[in-house]
């Protein structure tokens, strides 16, 4: 009897636990619908880093050709003193005289790579005495204004005895052989009134007469 209670308990136990393992719906109509399975998310596979940035090729370098080699430097010796006019042996000659070979030619120059500028344009010294042209003037214009009359010329000093000259005599309009005519008024008419106003007198006969000399002073 113990055991038959034992057996059921574990069925109803494992019933149980099967139970609610299994995802279920339970409806208003108390029906159990198994739920289709949740749809599987796509993988994402991470993506990869992005490219660091290269570093700049190094600057590419011309294996220059080796330095010549370099000779041993000699001093060059003095020069040797002037010769004496009356040379005489020294009393204490070097036992073993050193001679000094003169210094070795410089090398020889490269040629430069750029090419030399242009040698300067030759210029002449300029002339001693330039001559400079002006341009030509202008065309005038004509001048819309007539010009005034040049000034009449005055002597500084006074003739200390001017002579002064009188005017010409009146030009005789007729030839000297014909007579002037004399023109005489016709007589007044009797029947005309006398005129009240008379008629002034004439000029009296004008003489040209020189004007009188200044007064000379000494």
């Amino acid at each position: 009897m113990g055991s038959l209670m034992a057996s059921s308990a574990t069925i109803t136990l494992a019933f149980a636990i099967i139970l609610f393992s299994l995802p279920s719906e339970i409806s208003a109509n108390h029906y159990s619908y198994s739920s289709p399975p949740p749809p599987k998310k796509p993988y994402h596979y991470p993506s990869p880093p992005p490219p660091s940035p290269s570093p700049p090729p190094p600057p590419y370098h011309y294996p220059s050709p080796p330095p010549p080699p370099k000779k041993p430097y000699k001093y060059s010796s003095p020069p040797p003193p002037y010769p004496h006019p009356h040379p005489h042996p020294h009393p204490h000659p070097h036992p073993h005289p050193v001679y000094h070979s003169p210094p070795p030619p410089p090398p020889p120059k490269k040629p430069y790579k750029y090419p030399s500028p242009p040698p300067p344009v030759h210029k002449p010294y300029p002339h001693p005495h330039p001559v400079y042209h002006s341009p030509p003037p202008p065309p005038k214009k004509p001048y819309k204004y007539p010009s005034p009359p040049p000034p009449v010329h005055k002597h500084p000093y006074p003739h200390p005895h001017p002579i002064y000259h009188s005017p010409p005599p009146p030009v005789h309009t007729y030839p000297p052989h014909v007579p002037t005519p004399v023109y005489h008024s016709p007589p007044p008419s009797p029947h005309k009134k006398p005129y009240k106003y008379k008629s002034p007198p004439p000029p009296p006969h004008y003489y040209y007469k020189s004007p009188p000399p200044p007064p000379y002073h000494y």
